[in-house]
């Protein structure tokens, strides 16, 4: 039960890493990243983890119009990147920590 809330952690941070993109990033291509990572990540995580980053102002959407349907592409905001810049030195610092 507790390993999944820090895993938790771990998807806003990988979210974040890839909204802060040029490309930006969507719910489907991010739970098939994470899967990729080992995450098992279902649209009922994901979704609400954008939503939420969004109304925490870390992440701005917008629809997208890619082979006739729509899409919303999250793009990390200038407040979302800072706070990715500030994650990275911490989580470089953590793996550094916890790795040996």
């Amino acid at each position: 039960m507790y390993e999944k809330k820090l895993v938790l952690c771990f998807i806003r941070v990988h979210v974040l890493h890839h909204a802060a993109s040029p490309e930006g990033t969507y719910g489907l291509w991010m739970i098939e990243e994470l899967a990729r990572h080992g995450y098992q990540a279902s649209p009922g995580t994901v979704y609400p983890i954008l939503k939420e980053m969004e109304a925490a102002g870390l992440l701005r959407s917008e629809r997208e119009l890619v082979s006739g349907r729509y899409r919303r592409v999250y793009r990390a905001t200038a407040a979302g990147r800072e706070l990715l810049e500030r994650l990275r030195g911490k989580v470089r610092e953590l793996y550094e920590e916890v790795s040996c």
